[in-house]
């Protein structure tokens, strides 16, 4: 039977039409009007009035933080159990990471530990220059209590939505919140540009900014003329268009990836100590994986073992995010707690996910882990 993979990319169907279009135009370069058109569109989609299309989600969180005025020696706030890519963009402006610990209802950033961390940062007079926030799997964290603190405290809030497009939070979209934000249309992603990410936010002048640095910081002058550092971050029009072409098709993939779940969760959330990733009362997520935690001495099988049936049936399992401050790379980064993070690291499975699984290919799924 062939492989079943964690999350693949499908095809809408229509982004042959959409990229011949462009190949016909003329319009092969990292500019042109697919993009301009992509950038409008998830602005729309979105709500958020300004975008800047990137080679990748990365680069817009790199962008993000430069246009923040993140400079080296600042302290910035993420959450520990997400993709390194959140804390790599942090190094790469010189700052430091500072991680916080999940919470079990969402399994995103803990908001009461974050706020009352806050005030405690800003009582010793050590307040971070920014926080980014991950919205993890397809859900939202608790964006009104972080949201809040960082307005009291005049901390710049980045939300990291790279997982989460067409997940809501209290009925706005994922991506909506903070000063900026980024999205990811990697392979993996709900949507895909084979490789690509934006930058989306509610300050011109920021992504104005953001767009300059990604197209090495050009000029507008007849020669080539640079007063700053720039970065070959723009995203070009065919991968517009493909994205265009995925993005009009966003809706039934959410659709599909809530159906998957539902079917995962009615066959095995009745096994001994298997537990779904919460579906948090304060939104809609899109389970772009789904996740579950596996407590071995009541399932009767460690998350490994599971893992290793999978992959002896050709069937692509993952382990929930190992957590940021356990990773060589971050060693001797502060950490505000972290034992949540690491409980859910432990336990944690991804299972085959991807909006085109059909019905008898996730019943494979089922019945190797039913066993």
């Amino acid at each position: 039977m062939p492989r079943l993979y964690l999350s693949p990319p499908e095809l809408a169907g229509t982004e042959l039409a959409m990229v011949t279009e462009a190949l016909a135009s003329g319009w092969i370069a990292p500019l042109g009007p697919h993009v301009d058109a992509f950038e409008a569109e998830m602005c729309a989609r979105v709500g958020v009035p300004y975008a800047c299309a990137t080679a990748s989600g990365t680069a817009a969180l790199h962008l993000a933080l430069l246009v923040a005025g993140v400079t080296a020696g600042d302290d910035v706030w993420t959450s520990t159990l997400t993709f390194a890519a959140t804390a790599n963009a942090i190094r790469y402006v010189g700052a430091r990471p500072v991680f916080v610990d999940s919470d079990r209802a969402s399994w995103n950033m803990d908001p009461g530990l974050f706020v009352e961390e806050l005030a405690r940062a800003a009582r010793t007079n050590t307040l971070p220059k920014a926080v980014v926030v991950v919205d993890l799997y397809g859900q939202c964290a608790d964006l009104d209590p972080i949201v809040a603190a960082c307005r009291a405290h005049g901390v710049t809030l980045i939300e990291d939505a790279a997982e989460a497009l067409g997940a809501t939070y209290r009925g706005r979209p994922a991506g909506s919140f903070g000063e900026l934000a980024i999205l990811s249309f990697n392979g993996n992603k709900i949507i895909t540009t084979s490789g690509g990410g934006m930058l989306i936010g509610s300050r011109k002048d920021w992504v104005d900014r953001a767009r300059h640095l990604a197209t090495q910081a050009r000029e507008p002058a007849r020669h080539y003329e640079h007063k700053d550092v720039g970065y070959n971050y723009r995203l070009s029009n065919l991968l517009a268009a493909v994205g265009r072409a995925q993005l009009a098709d966003l809706d039934r993939r959410v659709t599909a990836r809530r159906a998957i779940n539902e079917r995962y969760r009615r066959a095995l959330g009745a096994l001994p100590g298997w537990s779904f990733m919460p579906e948090a009362a304060f939104g809609t997520c899109t389970f772009w994986l789904t996740c579950a935690t596996i407590t071995p001495p009541i399932a009767g099988a460690t998350r490994d073992a599971l893992l290793d049936r999978l992959a002896a049936l050709d069937i692509e399992a993952r382990p929930v995010w190992n957590p940021l401050h356990l990773q060589p790379a971050f060693a001797g980064a502060r950490t505000i707690r972290g034992q949540v993070a690491e409980a859910l690291f432990r336990d944690g499975i991804c299972l085959p996910s991807g909006s085109s699984l059909a019905p008898a290919e996730q019943d494979r799924v089922i019945a190797a882990l039913i066993g």
